[in-house]
């Protein structure tokens, strides 16, 4: 693997690890990554996500909004995501606020996913307890007819969530050694990155 990158651009710094990471070690599936929000009982509570975007902006994720962590983000928009590439000794560590993308955004990525992955979003209701297979199936077979030779819409209550951070953390483990090197990155009020690094014995 190469050293910590000496971008003062964090997403730029993002985009360089996650491919080293991706091409290094093809057994782990690199665009996973923890979602943490705090719930409306006010406790926080993470849960496995998948990335399927990230640009200059932010980073992207899609789930139905009346999900707990739709609504989660509904009431608190302050949430935090994290990567951890253990093959790789490498994390990443990210805190922002999130928000809807555009209708069109969402439409598009979902015209892109396979038929079974857009029953799934109609089938699935997040929000619902699905509480045995035999219901599964047969909500299943009710939308396979419903939307036979038809194209399978986007449902309203599902989309895309964009994560405009507000820090980012980049750690990389020297088990040799001990020691872990942090890469922190603060935005600053005129939009600028404040880049602070520092080594620490875990």
């Amino acid at each position: 693997m190469m050293s910590i990158s000496s971008d003062h651009n964090p997403i730029q710094h993002f985009q360089k690890w996650f491919h080293e990471v991706d091409i290094a070690h093809p057994e782990i599936e690199t665009n996973t990554m923890f979602l943490s929000t705090i719930g409306i009982d006010g406790f926080p509570k993470s849960r496995i996500v998948l990335l399927k975007r990230f640009t200059w902006e932010g980073f992207i994720f899609f789930t139905n909004y009346k999900s707990e962590k739709g609504k989660a983000i509904t009431a608190n928009n302050n949430v935090s995501i994290s990567f951890n590439w253990a093959p790789a000794k490498r994390k990443v560590l990210i805190t922002g606020k999130a928000s809807k993308i555009s209708e069109n955004l969402s439409e598009g990525y979902f015209e892109s996913r396979p038929e079974g992955s857009k029953l799934g979003a109609w089938v699935s209701k997040q929000s619902e307890v699905i509480t045995s297979r035999e219901i599964l199936n047969t909500r299943l077979k009710h939308y396979e007819a419903k939307f036979k030779n038809k194209s399978i819409p986007k449902p309203k209550y599902w989309g895309g969530y964009i994560i405009k951070p507000k820090r980012m953390e980049f750690i990389e483990h020297d088990l040799s050694t001990g020691f872990s090197h942090f890469i922190r990155y603060t935005i600053q009020q005129n939009y600028s990155w404040e880049r602070k690094e520092s080594y620490l014995n875990l």
